[in-house]
């Protein structure tokens, strides 16, 4: 029997380029005013899944994530690399979600896919910084969790084994199957793009996106077709999604840019050089 994969990845607004237009009024960030990236633990936690599938053999990777319709992208990028296709959660309904709507959503899209071994994400996202929707998932699924993986270093029928990057050194751990490991952004970079895999998935879509394309029909009809469930294909409680299952609220993005008051020219001279680590340990900057 196939040993099941799911990735968690989320197509972020690129935090670089964050402008006064990034905030709507009612406090929920516009997207649309910015740029649109791959989250990037996200990629981390795709390599580890492509390693896997690589060293099992008989395992396929699913990606899920949840956005609009252009986050579809995310599992164009995720098969360019080998995933074997993804699933996208879209709709009105999920709109302004918080890390605990996300979590509530993400877990009942889950249950829909079916039989799961192992849920692999980033360990958090840059536009939110929170590394919850992992560890929410894992709660809400019922399924231990193992958290800033650095690299997967075994796997049997039963059990993962993962090294851990804390603040103070590493850990390895073993966990039970199913479970749920979040990636820190010290693992492996995710590989780049394969051309055949490139060529082969160009046109994969899903259903709305072909709805709106101005490409012949004959041009996706042997494509992979990228499925999309709205609300209304997970078994789900209204209140708990999107704004109305948030109770965080986003009351401001200050885009804060550090300019030095004041700037000192160096030479290669050893007297500067000393001179230098002198001040800086007056005045405490070190030591």
């Amino acid at each position: 029997m196939s040993f099941n994969i799911v990735v968690l990845a989320k197509q972020v607004p690129d935090t670089r380029n964050v402008g006064k237009d990034a905030m709507k009024a009612d406090g929920t960030v516009n997207r649309s005013a910015l740029a649109a990236i791959y989250n990037p633990e996200d990629l981390n936690a795709l390599e580890q899944a492509l390693r896997l599938k690589s060293k099992i053999g008989d395992a396929t990777v699913q990606v899920l994530t949840m956005g609009p319709a252009r986050a579809a992208e995310i599992i164009r990028e995720s098969m360019y690399r080998g995933a074997d296709g993804g699933f996208l959660l879209s709709g009105r309904e999920f709109a302004g979600s918080d890390t605990l709507a996300t979590s509530y959503a993400l877990a009942a899209a889950i249950r829909k896919m079916g039989k799961v071994d192992l849920i692999l994400s980033g360990r958090q996202a840059i536009d939110g910084d929170t590394a919850q929707v992992g560890p929410q998932v894992a709660e809400k699924l019922g399924f231990p969790q193992i958290t800033y993986a650095e690299e997967i270093i075994d796997l049997d029928k039963d059990s993962i084994t993962v090294r851990r990057r804390l603040e103070r050194g590493v850990e390895i751990v073993r966990g039970p199957l199913p479970i749920l490991v979040t990636v820190n952004g010290s693992a492996a970079p995710c590989r780049p793009r394969h051309a055949k895999l490139t060529l082969k998935y160009k046109n994969a879509k899903t259903i709305s996106e072909q709805q709106t394309s101005s490409s012949d029909y004959t041009d996706t009809y042997h494509t992979y077709i990228i499925p999309e469930w709205g609300a209304g294909d997970i078994e789900h409680e209204p209140q708990w999604l999107g704004l109305s299952g948030s109770p965080t609220k986003v009351k401001q993005i200050e885009n804060v840019v550090f300019t030095a008051k004041e700037s000192k020219q160096l030479t290669a001279v050893d007297a500067d050089i000393e001179e230098l680590m002198k001040e800086l340990i007056a005045n405490h900057t070190i030591g």
